[in-house]
């Protein structure tokens, strides 16, 4: 494993990533959720299992969370245009990456747990992104390079309730497929079939799964199990949109 980079944000801190993975026509970008780091089991059991299928992946933090291993405090996630922006300025890295031949890359897929599947997916969406009255976008050779989107255990509804977040959903301009638990409390199996989600987003289901794709005891199947169908879905998915 080897880190990408660097690139130097506003905030002085590098991109911290992770590449993994032998040379791969198609790279995967992981971004992790809100909670929990690059280096949480979750997201090393998908690398691990992407690279076992003969994907690259590409693991980051987004700033707060390297923060947050710097001094140990916890911080909550920044605000999505913050998180965007980082998002944006790492992919844009990869151009540079590409350009002194470090990286060799025909198809990019972004793929994200929970809030990082969010951001992935508004990334992909036809919306200016305007920060401090500065627009943010995906540079062309990079934009062109990437497939679509994966998102694991999208946060449909916030804990404390409200509306679905459809919109990044609904206006994507790339294929996104959803892999979500049966029993996800940001929204599960009995309650996304009634929103109105766009006809072109594939959701593909995980067994009893939670928002971690956990399963009961009683279901008859393992996490194990899940996280092995969840790649099996994945590479699926990835198989046939970079063809």
């Amino acid at each position: 494993m080897t880190p990408l980079g660097p690139a130097v944000t506003n905030d002085s801190l590098e991109i911290e990533s992770i590449l993994q993975g032998d040379p791969s026509k198609t790279l995967v970008v992981l971004a992790h959720g809100a909670g929990a780091n690059m280096h949480h089991e979750f997201m090393v059991d998908i690398a691990n299992g992407l690279v076992a299928k003969g994907y690259q992946v590409l693991r980051f933090n987004f700033l707060y969370m390297q923060a947050n291993m710097q001094d140990g405090k916890r911080r909550p996630p920044d605000r999505a245009p913050k998180l965007l922006m980082h998002f944006t300025r790492l992919l844009n890295s990869i151009e540079q990456t590409i350009e002194d031949n470090d990286l060799v890359v025909e198809n990019i897929v972004l793929m994200g747990k929970s809030m990082g599947g969010r951001m992935a997916a508004t990334l992909l969406t036809d919306d200016e992104l305007i920060i401090n009255d500065e627009q943010v976008e995906i540079s062309a050779s990079v934009n062109a390079l990437i497939k679509g989107c994966i998102c694991l255990g999208y946060p449909f509804v916030p804990l404390k309730g409200g509306e679905p977040r459809l919109e990044p959903l609904n206006n994507g301009i790339k294929p996104l497929m959803v892999v979500q638990g049966e029993r996800d409390k940001f929204g599960g199996i009995s309650e996304i079939p009634q929103w109105d989600i766009n006809k072109q987003v594939k959701v593909s289901w995980i067994t009893d799964g939670d928002h971690s794709f956990k399963p009961r005891k009683s279901s008859g199947t393992t996490l194990e199990a899940n996280l092995k169908h969840c790649l099996t879905i994945c590479d699926q998915f990835i198989t046939d949109i970079v063809d």
